[in-house]
């Protein structure tokens, strides 16, 4: 069923400040592109004041970016896959990214195993890349189901990196968009790390629309990402953003996410502590 009232867009995922008037120029171009596919009461604006569990349940929710983790997860029963974005950015191959594990320019690790008693940051407990991912990688490791000395929830990204450059965490995993985008954004932070190693591909941060959206609005959605995806007029906007492309997986595609889940969780690693 699709939804009444007022409709809203959220595009939360790599939105930084600094990029908040690149993002609104993409979404103008997005917008066009689903009018022009016969999307009705497409917003003028993206919302930014709700927090993600807000925008990501609300049933006026017609388009957002989310993490694949919580897809399947904690909201799947409040999104429904749409397309896979893809990025030039290192660490991406077609539709698939990674995560880059992050440390302080002057630590002396060299590998996972010189970071046990560390402390680490992650953004957030629901995310693929900064905390589902570096669960798997160190339940191996762990002992009595722990490993870190200490874990911490920065609530992002780029604030993990920013507790790395100033020495208040020793590790996070860093979603490999957001490290070369804030790259460009904020140089300085990203200086102050640098990349210990990588973690294993994964299907990117997908769109998504609210679940019980029908069909044929499904179907003008994609159709409009992948318009506003060819549009000579956005690329310049795309190219800042590091987007190439869209692709639509199949069903399934995110799987691999729960499968590290459940790795983890059978060495006895059901939080990462």
């Amino acid at each position: 069923m699709d939804m009444d009232g007022p409709r809203i867009v959220g595009l939360p995922m790599y939105d930084p400040p600094e990029l908040h008037d690149t993002v609104d120029a993409w979404w103008r171009g997005v917008a066009h592109a689903l009018r022009l596919e016969g999307v009705e009461g497409v917003p003028d604006v993206l919302e930014r004041g709700l927090s993600l569990d807000a925008l990501w349940t609300s049933p006026r929710l017609l388009l957002t970016q989310t993490c694949g983790f919580p897809l399947l997860g904690a909201y799947a029963g409040h999104l429904q896959y749409l397309a896979t974005p893809q990025y030039a950015a290192a660490g991406c191959v077609g539709s698939n990214y990674c995560s880059w594990i992050v440390v302080g320019a002057d630590s002396t690790a060299r590998d996972l195993e010189d970071l046990r008693g560390a402390r680490c940051s992650i953004n957030s407990r629901i995310s693929h890349s900064g905390y589902n991912v570096l669960r798997a990688l160190v339940a191996p490791l762990a002992r009595d189901g722990a490993f870190f000395r200490s874990v911490s929830v920065s609530g992002g990204h780029a604030e993990s990196l920013a507790q790395l450059g100033r020495g208040d965490v020793d590790v996070a995993t860093i979603d490999c968009i957001t490290y070369a985008l804030l790259r460009r954004c904020r140089p300085r932070v990203v200086a102050a790390t640098r990349i210990l190693g990588r973690a294993a591909s994964a299907p990117g941060l997908p769109f998504a629309t609210r679940i019980g959206a029908s069909p044929a609005l499904v179907g003008r959605l994609q159709a409009g990402l992948a318009r506003a995806m060819q549009d000579p007029a956005l690329a310049t906007v795309r190219s800042a953003l590091l987007l190439t492309g869209l692709e639509v997986l199949p069903a399934g595609s995110y799987t691999a996410m729960a499968q590290l889940d459940v790795a983890a969780k059978h060495h006895g690693y059901h939080e990462l502590d």
